[in-house]
């Protein structure tokens, strides 16, 4: 039996209290920023045993009678055909995925935002007609020159007052979308701009799981966080906001640090002043308080790093490509103190394939036993470990 590091009934308790009252610091409307995957967070299950993949929907839906969903989607990913890489779909496919998932779980979906829209993108422009024919409201939000360091144009009827404003009828809209650039804090910001001008109260607040905030930089977590977006050239970092006005030491990611300045700014021109001293300020995730066992998470998360190397060795093998991804991870892993034979089924499968003469596999099952499967002429080594697996498990 897999132990439990994560307390999931201590988590959902804490979410809903802490989303209150930061709706009661508002006093209005509140958009909330959902980063990450709300369906499907396999990431989060992994690194924290216990947090089920759909923790942050099983949420949503304790409070589904004042929430409203809105999905954003960058008009410039369906020109560009984005692919989902853990499912194969494309971006415009994954919105209307979301959309039926949401409604199966009995969360409103008021309408779709497509970002940084142009009168030339034809594929973005069909996209939009799909979803006004299934009866769906659709918003065009349009780029914007110098967005976000020219605050004074941003925050300005050429800015922000260009784009269209989302009618809403619930006091928390969650800003979702299939992805990361979907152009999300935008959208919160733009209606929050649009709020302040029709004297309707709102505010903003961010929801992402990773990192987690009141964990140590270096903890295996937070360096699993790192290594699943090693790609991305994010990293995880002390905030120096949150050190300077509260003395108190913070984790987070070096975007969200880069672009506070500006971010505060634009809350000054909007609501007269910044409701944040911090990017930390601004989240409001409480998944550090709801870790019941570090070691087990720890451990785990130890072995999501190892996973994400290999995974990226993997990637880079078969698309012949630079080693730059696995070189970033190999350094976490260094910070972690581990190395690639620390996962169980590393050795294992290798003696097997130097057993065998060819490509084979391991699989740990969860009391711990371990089952590898080799190519033949018939399965190959992944089909093979999975029925070996099968006949241990009957």
């Amino acid at each position: 039996m897999a132990q439990l590091g994560f307390d999931r009934e201590k988590y959902l308790t804490l979410q809903l209290e802490h989303i209150k009252e930061r709706r009661a610091q508002f006093g209005g409307k509140l958009y909330l920023e959902f980063g990450g995957k709300l369906f499907d967070d396999m990431h989060a299950s992994r690194v924290l045993p216990g947090f089920l993949p759909d923790n942050k929907i099983v949420m949503l839906e304790e409070m589904r009678d004042d929430v409203e969903i809105v999905m954003a989607v960058s008009a410039r990913d369906i020109q560009r055909n984005k692919v989902r890489e853990d499912l194969g779909i494309a971006y415009d496919q994954d919105v209307l995925r979301l959309i039926d998932a949401f409604r199966e779980r009995d969360l409103y979906v008021g309408s779709v935002v497509i970002t940084r829209m142009s009168d030339d993108n034809r594929p973005a422009k069909n996209f939009m007609r799909k979803l006004q024919r299934l009866g769906l409201k659709v918003y065009r939000h349009a780029s914007i020159t110098g967005y976000p360091h020219d605050v004074e144009r941003v925050v300005s009827e050429a800015g922000y007052g260009k784009n269209e404003y989302i009618e809403t009828t619930r006091d928390v809209v969650v800003v979702t979308a299939p992805g990361p650039g979907s152009g999300k804090l935008a959208t919160c910001l733009s209606q929050v701009y649009h709020d302040h001008l029709r004297g309707i109260t709102s505010g903003y607040a961010k929801y992402e799981t990773f990192p987690i905030w009141n964990l140590p930089l270096d903890h295996p977590v937070n360096l699993a966080y790192e290594a699943a977006t090693a790609d991305l050239d994010d990293v995880n970092m002390i905030d120096p906001y949150h050190l300077a006005a509260y003395g108190e030491q913070t984790v987070n990611y070096n975007r969200d640090v880069e672009t506070f300045p500006i971010l505060n700014l634009l809350f000054e021109r909007i609501m007269g002043a910044s409701p944040y001293q911090s990017p930390t300020d601004m989240g409001v995730n409480m998944a550090g308080f709801a870790m019941s066992d570090d070691a087990v998470c720890r451990r785990a998360a130890t072995q999501e790093i190892i996973r994400r190397y290999d995974k990226a060795r993997v990637a880079e093998r078969r698309d012949e490509l630079d080693s730059t991804v696995s070189d970033r991870i190999a350094l976490l892993m260094g910070k972690a103190g581990v190395t690639e034979t620390d996962r169980p089924v590393v050795e294992p499968a290798l003696a097997k394939a130097k057993k065998t003469k060819g490509p084979a596999a391991a699989i740990e099952l969860p009391d711990g036993t371990i089952v590898t499967g080799k190519t033949s002429d018939l399965l190959g080594s992944s089909s093979a470990v999975l029925l070996n697996a099968l006949k241990v498990l009957a």
